[in-house]
């Protein structure tokens, strides 16, 4: 794994530059033990959202947008990683529609937005070309995972759960839910100002 060793703080202050708000995101897609079934692909299911107030280093709200897959069912799996069962994803929304949420309601065209890894933002990118939905977020976007390794001096990347026990916090909500994904992302990246600017 090769890490941008140059200064990451040089980048993600620039990429902050004149905005107020970050916008932390996460996903949960349908998922399978192995191959997915004949005629089905992985496709998002949630979308997780906290807005992060840079000035106070808070964390202002979460929000979770369960969308409909098209292609694809919650397998036993899936509902095992995520908790998320097919009755719950059935009562929820297009992927255009929760696209025009995000761009509406958080601005996300004009925002700095992040995720842990790099996960999020190419599966967002793949299915919105694949279903024609336009891409709903600015192209500034920072990788607090490969951030946190890079300040943590680590040789690898590590998940969410490791890193916030790595610096003595504990998950809040459910692991694998995006709503409380982004949550726990946030409280990383909280950490990791606090640190960097104390």
């Amino acid at each position: 794994m090769v890490f941008f060793i140059f200064n990451w703080w040089k980048i993600v202050n620039e990429l902050l530059k004149d905005i107020d708000i970050l916008i932390v995101i996460d996903i949960e897609a349908t998922c399978w033990q192995g191959n997915p079934p004949p005629g089905q692909e992985m496709e998002i299911i949630e979308i997780g959202i906290c807005p992060f107030d840079l000035k106070t280093r808070k964390r202002l709200s979460k929000r979770s947008i369960l969308i409909k897959p098209e292609k694809s069912k919650v397998s036993d799996y899936c509902n095992q990683l995520t908790s998320l069962t097919q009755g719950q994803i059935n009562t929820g929304i297009s992927l255009k529609e929760a696209c025009v949420i995000l761009e509406k309601e958080y601005l996300t065209k004009k925002r700095t937005w992040a995720s842990w890894g790099e996960y999020d933002r190419k599966q967002f990118m793949k299915e919105c070309e694949a279903k024609n939905v336009p891409y709903p977020f600015s192209k500034k976007h920072i990788n607090i995972k490969q951030l946190f390794a890079t300040e943590r001096g680590l040789a690898r990347e590590v998940e969410l759960e490791e890193a916030l026990q790595s610096i003595g916090l504990k998950f809040e909500g459910t692991y694998h839910r995006a709503i409380d994904d982004a949550f726990n992302i946030a409280l990383v990246f909280s950490n990791l100002l606090s640190e960097k600017r104390a």
